[in-house]
């Protein structure tokens, strides 16, 4: 029990001491995990919202791949993208292999779906008389899909959170796609798998309050961005 409780003082001090290796760690995957869900969120949502209001042949397939790549592994993830990104892959003249944006590129692959499959299924419950109302007053195109975005605010909103939270804790992409270099492409989650390996509890642990306080802002930021859309 002193080991558990002596791992909870030192991770403190760790994080009240703005402990210079910490928070490198945390910067990298805030600016890693913050990328990849607004790549994904530009090219999710669009995807969720032609998808939620056309109806074409092959729909119903293409939105159970949607819900089938929302549960893809993260090492599957990891095992792709190294396939192109390494020296022999195709892709291997751009070098970007253990680099943040070989990380990136994989937490978008992983992040994309849940976007896209959430943002479907918010477009699809919003009513639709809503942009045909706004066409007939003599709106654009434009100001219809925005009336629709708008309405669907705090839905599509709730598929970025989601995107964020499937990137921001994941480690077998990460992992393989980075290298888990020190200053370079370590990310929280790969180094909390690395320094509790070493012995490192407290650090390890410093990490996982942090990666947790993280995960229950954006929740509580959901939670009044919800309460002030209900009024």
């Amino acid at each position: 029990m002193d080991y558990i409780v002596n791992g909870f003082k030192h991770a403190l001090i760790l994080i009240i001491s703005f402990d210079r290796e910490v928070f490198e760690i945390v910067g990298l995957s805030l600016y890693c995990s913050s990328i990849a869900t607004l790549l994904s969120s530009i090219c999710g949502v669009p995807t969720g919202y032609i998808i939620g209001t056309k109806s074409f042949r092959g729909k119903g397939a293409l939105v159970t791949l949607f819900n089938t790549l929302m549960a893809l592994p993260t090492v599957v993830v990891g095992l792709f993208c190294y396939s192109f990104l390494s020296h022999r892959g195709p892709l291997g003249f751009i070098h970007l292999l253990f680099t943040p944006w070989a990380i990136i590129i994989g937490e978008v692959i992983l992040a994309y779906p849940i976007v896209a499959m959430i943002s479907i299924s918010v477009t699809q419950g919003i009513d639709p008389k809503i942009r045909e109302t706004s066409l007939t007053l003599g709106a654009s195109p434009f100001q219809s899909v925005r009336s629709v975005l708008f309405e669907g605010r705090i839905g599509y909103l709730a598929a970025v959170v989601a995107g964020f939270g499937r990137v921001v804790a994941e480690v077998g992409a990460a992992m393989m796609l980075g290298g888990n270099i020190k200053g370079l492409t370590r990310t929280i989650p790969t180094a909390i798998a690395l320094e509790t390996s070493k012995g490192e509890f407290a650090f390890g642990l410093a990490l996982g309050i942090i990666l947790l306080s993280l995960s229950f802002a954006v929740n509580i930021f959901l939670y009044r961005l919800r309460g002030r859309a209900g009024k």
